[in-house]
């Protein structure tokens, strides 16, 4: 729908840096189509000093002045011709995107228990007897039950924890749910269960 006199964002142009706002790049392109260099240095000075009000947060910072003038030279796409203060080449730098990190997909197969918990069921398959495996086995056993805690499986199902590890550990861990003394559940994990049901 075009009605005259109303002009809406979306039928614009796109703003370059929106942090600034559509005046600042009016304020840019009446600054381009200055004919005399002096003035247009003059306006583009003006621009900035405008652009660094609006950044009060900013202020103190010791690179502000650059920064201005890269931005300035962004918002007029680098065809403001003028002498900056700056060496502004560094700007097109700022609207290159970085490469895109690959996500490690690895297959789990309990996803509550995480990608860690089963990186330490393959620690401990390779384990020798010892001190040193009990105290692994133990914090293993103890993450187990907080992250069923935290998934809504029942944080007092000890069975199902030494089922689990002497499955993931190929039989190497047994469990004896009898003897073995599990940490207590912090109250605000069970609580944070209790609404996710609901």
């Amino acid at each position: 729908m075009k009605i005259d006199g109303l002009d809406y964002n979306t039928q614009r142009e796109r703003l370059v840096l929106p942090e600034y706002g559509r005046e600042v790049q009016e304020m840019v392109k009446h600054c381009m189509t200055l004919t005399d260099r002096s003035e247009r240095r003059a306006c583009a000075e003006r621009i900035v000093q405008t652009m660094a009000a609006m950044s009060r947060q900013k202020r103190n910072s010791p690179d502000l002045k650059r920064k201005l003038w890269n931005h300035l030279a962004l918002i007029s796409n680098f065809e403001l011709d003028i002498d900056y203060p700056f060496d502004i080449q560094e700007a097109k730098q700022i609207l290159d995107r970085p490469e895109r990190i690959k996500y490690p997909m690895t297959a789990i197969p309990v996803r509550h228990y995480g990608k860690l918990i089963f990186e330490s069921f393959e620690r401990l398959k390779e384990m020798p007897a010892g001190p040193d495996r009990d105290e692994l086995v133990k914090s293993v056993a103890n993450q187990m039950k907080r992250n069923l805690a935290a998934y809504g499986h029942g944080s007092d199902n000890a069975e199902r924890i030494a089922s689990d590890l002497a499955m993931f550990t190929d039989g190497k861990i047994q469990l004896d749910v009898n003897e073995f003394k599990f940490e207590k559940v912090a109250n605000n994990v069970q609580a944070k269960t209790k609404k996710r049901k609901r």
